[in-house]
Parts: C-alpha cells; structure tokens; sequence
C-alpha cells in the first residue's frame, strides 16, 4: 500500500483540491467547471471560511479530501462542524482514506471544542450510508429538514 498523507489544505494545495472537488461535483451528476470549482476554492481557502483536509499518495497527487464549514447551535451554544464534502478518487477507493479524512473532521471537532460534526448524504448513497454509521455516527431520525431555495 502507497503510504497516504493527510494535511490541510493551504493555497499551495489549490490545484489538487479543484481537480477532486470537481469530480466530487461530477458524481453529484453536476457539469465539470474547473474554472468555477478554482474560483469556489481559492476564495473558501483565502477568506477561511471553511477547512479543507487533503489526503495525498504518491507524487503528492490528491486523492481524497473532506471539506468542513463552521456552524453554530445556539441552544449548545458552541459550534457544529458540517462535513459538507467527502470524496476519494475512484482509484484510491477501498484503501481507508474516507476514514483517516473523517478522523482528521474528528480532530478538528475535537480541537475546538465544537458539539460535533454533523452531515447530509442521500438516501440512495449506499456507500457513505454504510460508511458514516461505521465511522461513528448515528442517523438522526428524529428531525425533518427543510430546504428553501429562491425561485
């Protein structure tokens, strides 16, 4: 097995980051935009609004990255971490990258003393639905979310 480093992203990391958030997009059946996917990262990474962990193999290639934007509960009144992206190359998958980058969310939860990480994923993903529950986290049954999105 390639020995994997995990590392947060810097702008230094811009170009690995973008090529795997754009093919995260394109498994959500979104159009590539390399050019959109550049401009959304570079500014996540220059204004720290969000924070991205990297797992790089070989020849520092990026193959998987997770990315966290800061929420905040105001009845725990502490921050939650949204583990808004998780995405491992297709070649790279089956190798446990999806875990060491949930554990780096782990970390980062557990460093700044957040109420925890909480995440989204469709009902239809088989994989990430096996994945989080083995990963530690527990299916909310108890609350409906709602979306509302300008017309």
């Amino acid at each position: 097995m390639e020995k994997i480093i995990i590392k947060r992203a810097t702008i230094k990391d811009l170009s690995n980051v973008v090529q795997l958030f754009d093919n995260y997009r394109v498994f959500y059946k979104r159009e590539s935009d390399l050019i959109g996917a550049k401009t959304f990262i570079q500014e996540r990474l220059k204004n720290d609004d969000s924070v991205i962990y990297i797992a790089e193999g070989r020849n520092k290639q990026g193959i998987g990255f997770v990315q966290l934007y800061p929420i905040f509960s105001s009845t725990q009144m502490k921050r939650f971490w949204l583990l808004n992206d998780l995405f491992v190359s297709y070649e790279s998958r089956g190798l446990g990258i999806s875990y060491m980058l949930i554990n780096e969310a782990k970390k980062l939860s557990i460093g700044t003393k957040s109420a925890g990480l909480m995440l989204e994923t469709a009902k239809d993903n088989l994989i990430g639905n096996q994945l989080y529950p083995k990963a530690g986290f527990e299916l909310d049954t108890e609350h409906n979310f709602y979306y509302w999105t300008p017309k």
